[in-house]
């Protein structure tokens, strides 16, 4: 994307909305230093966090705000007020708490992240050759070397193919 004031590449975006109207600059550093849209523009992370926390769970109740993880001795209240948790522990003793938020942000209360094309057909590869290797303990077990032999064959040549 190109600056409007100038034409050169654009590395600050700012968008505003005012009235219910959306308003988009694209510049480059030099005119938004000329122009002077940031100066005043703090981002604020933790004041970010707390709005969505807060709108999120409301008043704490006596019993949240009592709570402190015993693995890292963060207290639910110093959470709330941070945005962040102290450790993975927190996630179990603030579950009640968190639970609201996480579906809030996330939509589900199980955060997995993305998946690079290429490791779907290697976990089904995986699963497959884990397969393969239980069958083969399995005939070894029960005395199958035929058997036995042909699974290691086909082992090793779906290992090669990779």
């Amino acid at each position: 994307m190109k600056c409007q004031s100038c034409g050169e590449p654009a590395t600050v975006h700012f968008t505003n909305i005012v009235g219910g109207k959306k308003q988009e600059w694209h510049l480059c550093r030099e005119c938004s230093e000329k122009q002077q849209l940031l100066k005043n523009q703090e981002l604020n992370l933790s004041a970010i966090l707390q709005t969505v926390i807060g709108q999120q769970l409301g008043n704490p109740t006596d019993e949240l705000a009592r709570l402190t993880c015993p693995a890292c001795g963060i207290k639910y209240m110093e959470f709330k007020a941070g945005g962040r948790l102290g450790c993975p522990q927190d996630y179990k003793v603030f579950q009640s708490a968190l639970e609201p938020l996480l579906m809030r942000i996330h939509r589900a209360q199980r955060h997995v992240g993305k998946i690079p094309p290429h490791a779907v057909a290697d976990a089904a590869r995986q699963l497959e050759l884990m397969t393969l290797r239980q069958q083969l303990r399995h005939a070894v077990d029960e005395e199958h070397y035929e058997e036995a032999a042909q699974l290691r064959d086909l082992i090793r040549a779906k290992e090669a193919n990779g």
